[in-house]
């Protein structure tokens, strides 16, 4: 079995580091347009493995997506950061037009791919993958949700000095500051976690949880990419192992939440064919309104990418 992590930055690093150490294939390949880049981060990484003690093996090219061919899953962490003075619809039209090159080569070596689009901004990105690849919805999906669960289950450990083992949560929407933590949903050890915490503070958690990613540029100057390369990498396990595992994915609704051809963060059940089934809950009114005001600034932004008429 054959992985594949386009774009050997931190994120696509980390992401095949944790693949590897998980033995979650024979082959994981990191492709990067960057010279001998790819080929030294997967290197340093073999080179773990003595240590570590696992067999995968990571392989490292420079833009020759040949070597990709035959992967059961892509992620594609490819794309720029917002630079200073870019405008929203700069990093849009920007990162579309390597997301679309990229998933085109994915597909021409590895049609059946099961592809994790990582690219900001998130949710557009998807979309444009999903445009591109021109497969069924349920192969193409973005990691968000896996991302901004782990922080918000990591904050309220904090808070409530118990092991983040214990948390499990949803949260649905945008990739954002429109994001719709559901405190509902949540629990600890099976305890709703309402009933362990007051509300103010819950309420100071979800909001940091909204902002998690901004936080992690004020402190470094760059994005995170420890935890999202490893939300990205759980995501390859429940496909390759055949997990079934419930996850908040970024996936192309058509109905659910009275929602339609909409790329937004929702509960699935991700497996071997990627995108198993999408799990509807039954929302309350001031939940209903959260998402729907995400899923209006998500249409918004692929509206932007629709009129820049990138994908033929």
């Amino acid at each position: 079995m054959k992985i594949s992590v386009i774009g050997a930055g931190n994120v696509g690093a980390t992401c095949a580091n944790v693949c590897a150490h998980k033995e979650l294939a024979n082959e994981i390949i990191m492709v990067d347009i960057k010279e001998g880049f790819a080929e030294g981060k997967a290197l340093d990484i073999w080179e773990t493995s003595p240590i570590n003690l696992y067999d995968s093996r990571t392989i490292g090219v420079t833009n020759n997506y040949e070597a990709t061919a035959g992967s059961e899953v892509v992620v594609i962490t490819s794309g720029m950061p917002r630079k200073p003075g870019m405008s929203r619809d700069d990093l849009i039209e920007t990162n579309a037009k390597i997301v679309k090159s990229v998933t085109e080569q994915v597909i021409k070596y590895s049609p059946d791919a099961k592809i994790v689009v990582v690219a900001n901004p998130l949710d557009v990105m998807t979309y444009t993958a999903y445009l591109t690849a021109k497969v069924d919805s349920s192969k193409v999906f973005g990691m968000a949700g896996i991302l901004d669960t782990a922080r918000y289950r990591s904050f309220l450990a904090l808070e409530l000095n118990v092991s983040p083992k214990d948390i499990q949560a949803v949260l649905m929407g945008g990739h954002g500051d429109t994001m719709v933590p559901l405190p509902r949903y949540t629990t600890v050890g099976g305890i709703p976690v309402t009933e362990l915490i007051e509300k103010d503070k819950l309420d100071a958690i979800i909001e940091r949880t909204k902002f998690g990613g901004g936080e992690i540029v004020k402190l470094l100057g760059t994005s995170a990419w420890y935890a999202p390369g490893a939300a990205a990498a759980q995501m390859v396990e429940a496909i390759v192992r055949d997990q079934r595992r419930v996850f908040p994915v970024c996936a192309l609704v058509n109905g659910q939440y009275g929602l339609d051809n909409l790329y937004i963060g929702v509960p699935v059940i991700l497996g071997k064919n990627g995108i198993e089934k999408i799990i509807e809950l039954d929302l309350n009114d001031e939940e209903k309104a959260l998402l729907n005001a995400s899923a209006e600034h998500v249409r918004e932004v692929m509206g932007v990418l629709d009129d820049m008429n990138i994908i033929a």
